[in-house]
């Protein structure tokens, strides 16, 4: 990345590169304290390419007016809404190209991994293994609006940017900095039709009165495993909505996006020759070749990013009941409990049915005899009132539910109920034990 330059917060100032490619998008850096800086190449001469600069942690609303509504066409204006106040808004429109560039180059995105079973790695994708998974197709009543929990600077955030890009749509950023029901209040308000997040995001946005804030004809699931129950509280929250989870990791890519309401994935996904996205399970663990993966890991740490066959061994294992595969854990987040395997979340799936739960964690706890046991951090939908005894009745309740679904090594041996749950920034829940 010889040529590529970057913008400081609030450095709007800084020197341009002096040559830039003429692909859509010539240069997103990804990485704290940096922020987006993007070249929109098809309505700029050689000489001066038109930047856009969005600032975090300001509230920014990306309103994208192309020509003709045709993704490639210019950019016509941006327009950054400073929090708290209708005041102090840039209105910047772009003028025609002078004339077409012929230089083309390739370009590497960079970014980092969530980091969930062990350090952050930077990665490197291209556009097109980033836009691959990108099509149009979706009929709406009017023009659409996307909103997404999370940091656009991460792989699950930069899919939903690049979707409102390229389909020439509008977006409404989030911010860390803000509470989940000031992000929902404020994409109610400006009419978000599309909105994505992990599973942990909307547990928290059902928990918050805001939720109602917002009337989305589509909602998308990423980042953790979607269970049932979370899926049957969004289309009860949501009816108008179409409710769809997606499997995607930094490395692999986008995989697959099931829309049937149903948690996991129908096992005819598996195994198919020569398509687009080729998947299989191996030990346990979802691997897939496709040209959405990520072309290597950047560093010196030597680790290959596919193996030699070209599959990307994800880490996610699956298990096959009937004929769909069900998502059941991390390979590095298991809980060893006398030489028999737990997945949390496997755990988790089967506490979230209760009627009064909205999320739980699992995780470990020492024992001197079996090295290990399960216990359970639980959120209810509705505050408990342990005095008059019903916390130990929804406890047992719980551990009854646990015990008809579970082998009895997976039961939790204790249940806490707890006011919240820690959530990373990546949007996924804190586990401590990974």
């Amino acid at each position: 990345m010889s040529e590529a330059s970057a913008l400081r917060t609030g450095s709007a100032n800084a020197a341009l590169p002096q040559r830039i490619g003429a692909t859509l998008i010539d240069l997103m850096i990804l990485a704290a304290p940096y922020f987006v800086l993007a070249s929109f190449a098809p309505i700029v001469s050689d000489a001066l390419p038109v930047y856009v600069l969005l600032v975090s942690p300001y509230h920014l609303l990306f309103e994208n007016f192309m020509n003709g509504q045709s993704p490639g066409k210019r950019l016509h204006r941006i327009r950054v809404v400073v929090p708290g106040t209708n005041e102090g808004r840039i209105e910047w429109e772009t003028a025609p190209a002078a004339a077409e560039r012929t230089g083309r180059h390739q370009t590497e995105w960079i970014l980092l991994t969530s980091g969930t079973t062990g350090p952050p790695k930077m990665v490197v994708h291209t556009l097109s293994s980033l836009a691959g998974a990108i099509k149009g197709g979706m009929t709406l009543a009017g023009p659409a609006i996307w909103g997404t929990f999370y940091d656009i600077r991460r792989y699950g955030g930069l899919q939903i940017f690049l979707r409102a890009l390229l389909g020439g749509a509008s977006m409404v950023l989030s911010s860390a900095e803000e509470s989940t029901g000031d992000f929902l209040n404020r994409a109610g308000a400006h009419g978000v039709t599309h909105i994505s997040g992990t599973p942990s995001h909307w547990r928290r946005t059902l928990m918050s009165p805001a939720a109602q804030r917002i009337a989305p004809q589509y909602v998308r699931l990423s980042g953790e495993i979607a269970d049932q129950a979370i899926l049957d509280h969004l289309k009860a929250s949501y009816p108008q909505a179409r409710i769809a989870h997606a499997f995607a990791s930094t490395e692999a890519g986008v995989a697959f996006a099931v829309g049937d309401g149903l948690a996991g994935f129908p096992a005819s996904l598996i195994g198919q020759q020569g398509a687009d996205i080729e998947m299989k399970v191996e030990d346990g663990s979802l691997r897939i070749r496709s040209t959405r993966t990520a072309v290597r890991y950047l560093g010196d740490h030597g680790e290959t990013l596919a193996g030699s066959d070209g599959f990307v061994d994800t880490g996610d294992m699956v298990e096959l009941r009937a004929d769909r595969y069900y998502f059941v854990g991390r390979r590095g987040g298991i809980i060893n409990v006398g030489g028999l395997k737990v997945h949390p979340e496997e755990v988790e799936a089967v506490i979230n049915c209760h009627p009064k739960v909205r999320m739980s964690l699992v995780r470990t706890r020492k024992n001197p005899i079996t090295g290990a046991l399960v216990v359970a951090d639980v959120v209810l939908k509705t505050d408990l009132d342990s005095a008059d005894g019903r916390g130990v009745e929804l406890e047992r309740e719980i551990l009854q539910v646990c015990r008809e679904a579970l082998p009895r090594h997976k039961v939790p041996a204790a249940i806490s109920f707890v006011p919240a749950l820690a959530v990373a920034e990546t949007g996924k829940v804190v586990r401590h034990n990974a």
